[in-house]
């Protein structure tokens, strides 16, 4: 009878332990990229331009300005031939903006057209992205077309658009890649980064 009290004392005492649950870390939840309270611009003018958000009501003038430079842009934006290249459909481009379109509204990176304006056309985008390389909260890279590249626009536009950020955004630390760091810098920044 002693026994069963000592052996009902001991698995008493010991049954905390075995049935308490074992508490994982949990990971933290990413950041989002803006603040929940942040309001996001969707219509900003400059001086000979307005920025708005990229969209499928803006698809027609996109296309039309991206095509107008395509060598261009594959040679100063994209660095690639995959973007833009002569084979892309008006279905591809309704994709792309509908895809830019649904990246602002979660608030996942911000696209936006840089339009004369009267919004009648392009003359180039912005783009805000979340940072890719640790101690940049954002990235920010921007082209225009051709023949706005040849008027100038494109060092009036960045130097707007660093001011802009500067002034209306939260980041701390924003990229400019190609621009104030230069494309080979950028480039092993990203591929030093470590893995997710």
């Amino acid at each position: 009878m002693r026994t069963n009290g000592i052996l009902m004392a001991l698995m008493l005492l010991a049954a905390p332990l075995v049935t308490a649950p074992v508490l994982a870390e949990t990971p933290a939840a990413p950041q989002p990229f803006v603040a929940p309270d942040f309001v996001v611009p969707t219509l900003v003018e400059g001086p000979g331009f307005k920025l708005v958000p990229l969209g499928p009501a803006l698809v027609d003038i996109d296309y039309a300005a991206y095509m107008s430079s395509i060598t261009h842009l594959q040679q100063t934006f994209t660095r690639s031939p995959n973007w833009p290249n002569g084979n892309i459909t008006a279905a591809d481009a309704m994709a792309d903006m509908e895809t830019e379109a649904g990246r602002f509204a979660r608030r996942e990176s911000f696209a936006y057209a840089v339009l004369t304006p009267d919004g009648t056309r392009e003359r180039g985008c912005v783009y805000v992205y979340p940072g890719r390389v640790p101690g940049y909260d954002a990235e920010v890279r921007l082209w225009v077309t051709k023949a706005e590249f040849d008027a100038g626009f494109d060092a009036e536009l960045y130097a707007w658009t660093k001011a802009w950020i500067a002034k209306d955004w939260k980041f701390r630390n924003v990229a400019y890649p190609g621009r104030a760091i230069p494309w080979e810098q950028w480039d092993a920044l990203v591929a030093a980064k470590p893995a997710p």
